[in-house]
């Protein structure tokens, strides 16, 4: 492998032109010359065209292949950009995501250490639409039994070797939800998996993410994928090793999405499945545990407000203070 490796870089895109220029250069003006961009538009009608266009130009010929045309999807779309990419490292981010400076740098260093490495992941900070820092998504070291308990990674701080992606085959164009999360088994099924510590990009939320605006779509893809874990030829030995912890993992992420779709009784109602297939991990979201059982006697409102309070002191308290103030700096010098 080369010490500079290539890099392809999907984007997804579907009428999100607020976000998607600054997603657009974030990979675009990355200090790192091997690289090689394509953009996959769903037939946007919200001018983000425009966008794309305009930057084709401005940064030719590293935006190598765009196109706005109907799709499947976003499976559908990632897939479309991955049949292009020729780098020995790929990876996608979606139009409302953001890589941060020397994210492709440091993520060559990575593969460049350790021939065997077939996906990469980092941790992630959590951005609003107004690029104010909410959240650092932090992980582990993780393996193949950890992803299946539903440990999630954050998609915008992965990349992936062109074998592995190619040993795994492309994204399942039949989830929307969780396409990520079973690409990421499929790879770690017969791949090695590493975690960076630090972030090499970040995630935003906002009213229009399909998280927050499609969260109930989430817990059904969760169910489906457990079963397709318990019967996957590949997976099966391992689900029936750690069958308890895989089962309580679904019911917890299936509760957590729900409790941000409203469905307080459904949350709860997942929350006691996951304490009794394995206490360990209902504990783990001990505060959201907590805030699903109480939304059923306390009014929503002042319970939300409540809640918001300690998850900005628990951000606050992990750091995300001192890393705002670099984030507001670099986003000010940038403009």
């Amino acid at each position: 492998m080369s010490s500079q490796p290539l890099f392809s870089i999907v984007t997804p895109s579907f009428n999100q032109v607020r976000y998607l220029e600054d997603a657009m250069r974030s990979v675009l003006e990355q200090d790192y010359p091997m690289l090689e961009y394509f953009v996959v538009d769903g037939g946007s009608t919200d001018g983000s065209v425009e966008v794309i266009r305009r930057l084709a130009i401005e940064y030719q010929p590293r935006l190598k292949w765009w196109v706005s045309e109907k799709d499947l999807g976003q499976a559908d779309a990632i897939n479309k950009g991955f049949r292009k990419a020729g780098g020995e490292i790929i990876a996608w981010l979606n139009s409302d995501d953001l890589y941060l400076e020397g994210a492709l740098e440091k993520a060559a260093a990575c593969f460049n250490q350790d021939p065997d490495l077939g996906m990469l992941y980092s941790d992630v900070i959590s951005v609003n639409e107004n690029d104010e820092i909410i959240n650092i998504m932090r992980y582990r070291q993780w393996g193949l039994a950890d992803l299946m308990a539903f440990n999630i990674i954050g998609q915008p701080g992965v990349f992936m070797r062109r074998c592995a992606l190619e040993s795994a085959g492309l994204l399942d164009t039949s989830y929307h939800m969780l396409l990520d999360h079973h690409l990421w088994l499929r790879i770690a099924s017969n791949q090695k998996i590493s975690h960076l510590d630090g972030c090499l990009a970040a995630a935003r939320f906002h009213a229009q993410a399909k998280n927050i605006a499609q969260a109930e779509k989430f817990s059904r893809e969760a169910f489906r994928l457990l079963e397709w874990m318990r019967t996957s030829g590949e997976m099966a030995d391992e689900f029936q090793s750690n069958r308890k912890k895989i089962i309580a993992g679904a019911h917890s992420f299936s509760a957590r999405y729900l409790l941000d779709a409203g469905l307080h009784r459904e949350a709860a109602r997942d929350y006691l499945q996951c304490l009794k297939f394995n206490p360990a991990t209902a504990f783990k979201s001990f505060h959201r545990f907590i805030y699903a059982f109480i939304s059923l006697i306390l009014p929503i409102d002042r319970l939300k407000r409540l809640f918001l309070a300690l998850k900005k002191k628990r951000a606050v308290y992990n750091g995300a203070g001192v890393l705002q103030k670099w984030w507001n700096r670099s986003r000010n010098e940038s403009a």
